[in-house]
């Protein structure tokens, strides 16, 4: 899905990155590849979502807004490659692996604690998945975004962020850091306001989470395996 209208703030990430700028030389690489070679795993891509993520070893740091670009393994595992933004410097900050209830109630107790639910998120309006142009007629990418929503509130995801562009890092330092999920209302100060932020720098008005939580109401979820969101079960 095509990258879409972001802040000059989001411009700016790349800036931050130590290194000289690309050359014209590395431009000119990078166009010629594009010509002749095959980039067919990415081409798998077929969703962009957005949504929070939080720290599983520390849920009381601010929350992490994500990009994700996901494409189908099959008809039950799903793999997505995380960003920072939605524009042109965006930084690779980790990867998400999504899959259906019987495959998640087939792993181990230890492991199933890794994963969590979708629910909220999609419930909430917390997670949306940005209209591609304002060209677009709303009405038609609402129906498929929440046709999109019904299949991702009964996935379980596994999540892990590789660069910790929160706390300023300009590199991808440390060991990966396991996310989760925001599972319910006062799990983190402020929310509302971090979605209303969100929603304003994406064009038109597909994404209003206020207008997805109404029109997400009435969708059917799964229950919860108790062994996810393990992250909030042990504060």
């Amino acid at each position: 899905m095509p990258g879409l209208s972001h802040s000059k703030d989001q411009d700016a990430c790349a800036s931050d990155i130590p290194g000289p700028e690309r050359s014209t030389k590395s431009t000119i690489l990078e166009a010629g590849a594009s010509l002749t070679q095959d980039f067919t795993p990415t081409k798998n891509i077929c969703a962009h979502l957005n949504a929070f993520h939080v720290y599983a070893s520390d849920p009381s740091r601010p929350p992490v807004e994500t990009n994700h670009y996901c494409g189908h393994l099959n008809e039950d595992v799903r793999q997505c490659l995380l960003y920072d933004s939605s524009g042109p410097g965006a930084r690779l900050i980790g990867v998400e692996y999504m899959i259906k209830p019987h495959l998640y109630e087939e792993l181990s107790q230890e492991e199933r604690r890794l994963w969590h639910s979708h629910v909220f998120e999609v419930k909430s309006g917390m997670l949306v998945m940005p209209q591609p142009s304002t060209l677009v007629p709303m009405a038609a990418w609402e129906k498929a975004e929440t046709a999109e929503m019904e299949e991702v509130i009964k996935l379980y995801g596994k999540v892990y962020h590789l660069w910790q562009v929160d706390r300023g890092d300009k590199l991808p330092l440390g060991k990966p850091e396991l996310m989760t999920s925001i599972t319910a209302d006062g799990q983190v100060e402020g929310l509302e306001k971090l979605m209303d932020e969100r929603d304003k720098r994406f064009p038109g008005q597909a994404v209003d989470w206020r207008r997805k939580k109404e029109i997400r109401k009435d969708l059917d979820e799964m229950a919860v395996h108790e062994d996810a969101d393990w992250t909030w079960k042990k504060q």
